[in-house]
């Protein structure tokens, strides 16, 4: 049971501190489509790929003193900070979770805006689908981001990078 939540343990200390629900969910989602072994089931959201079972997740390590969620108010809106606790930090020493690259992976996703990982994690969720239909759902499901042909084609280039660095096993 506990070993997917020592994925997601690991994945929160390799990046240090996430900050946003929505950005955790979009790391998360974007590791497992560049192949690291995420097992959590996503559907399509208003924000791009969601998986409630992660929020649970997210929810049982907190409760279980692992991990601390900070909230903050920001502007408008509530913010969420998530960080390993100590008792977080020595349940992973004990427990041995070893992903090879994933943290080079999730630094670099960790400095990207959520946007962005947003559009990322959206070109990847119709990965099955040719790039002039990825651009179509991309302005039709997305158009109040205005994300442009340009952005769009950078997402590629940013899978592209991101697989390469998984692949350094």
């Amino acid at each position: 049971m506990l070993k997917d939540h020592a994925k997601l343990m690991y994945a929160v200390a390799a990046a240090e501190e996430i900050v946003g629900r929505k950005k955790l969910q979009k790391i998360i989602y974007i590791a497992k489509k560049v192949s690291f072994p995420f097992q959590e089931r996503f559907q399509f959201h208003f924000y791009g790929p969601y998986s409630e079972e992660l929020t649970l997740r997210v929810e049982e390590l907190c409760n279980m003193g692992f991990l601390h969620e900070q909230k903050e108010k920001t502007g408008g809106y509530f913010q969420y900070r998530y960080s390993l606790t100590e008792s977080g930090k020595e349940f992973l020493s004990s427990n041995q979770v070893v992903i090879p690259c994933l943290e080079d992976c999730l630094i670099d996703m960790n400095s990207q805006n959520a946007r962005f990982l947003e559009l990322v994690s959206t070109v990847l969720y119709f990965d099955n689908l040719s790039r002039a239909e990825v651009s179509e759902k991309v302005f039709t499901l997305k158009s109040k981001q205005h994300y442009t042909e340009e952005e769009i084609e950078s997402a590629y280039q940013y899978i592209e990078e991101l697989k390469q660095k998984a692949k350094l096993q």
